[in-house]
């Protein structure tokens, strides 16, 4: 999905169930690269995906639904740089848990490092 960041050229991707890929679609976010490649995925080859969004130079952001980020979440706390950001969102049939969140819990970290547990 193709909302374009600060820097001209770059792109927030979304991995998420079909409602959420499909609004934000909706929202004017998708794009296909220059070598065909899209910016969204709905729910399928998850880690697969990941894997390819983080490598891409033209994306800054990777928005996953939460509960689709736990089917991987091994993979999202091995991914330690700034760019791009992996938020975690809800989805319609699944609500935000702020415990589960890898970026949140690294966050609370930096301030108290017992919650890192």
């Amino acid at each position: 999905m193709a909302l374009h960041s600060a820097a001209k050229g770059k792109l927030i991707s979304v991995i998420g169930d079909e409602d959420t890929c499909v609004g934000f679609l909706l929202g004017g976010v998708g794009e296909i690269n220059k070598n065909r490649h899209p910016n969204f995925m709905v729910v399928d080859k998850i880690e697969e995906c990941f894997k390819r969004f983080v490598k891409r130079d033209d994306i800054d952001i990777i928005l996953i639904n939460q509960n689709v980020a736990e089917l991987i979440r091994h993979v999202i706390d091995a991914h330690t740089q700034p760019v791009p950001a992996v938020l975690e969102i809800p989805s319609k049939d699944h609500p935000y848990d702020a415990s589960k969140d890898s970026i949140l819990r690294r966050a609370r970290g930096m301030f108290n490092p017992e919650d890192l547990h």
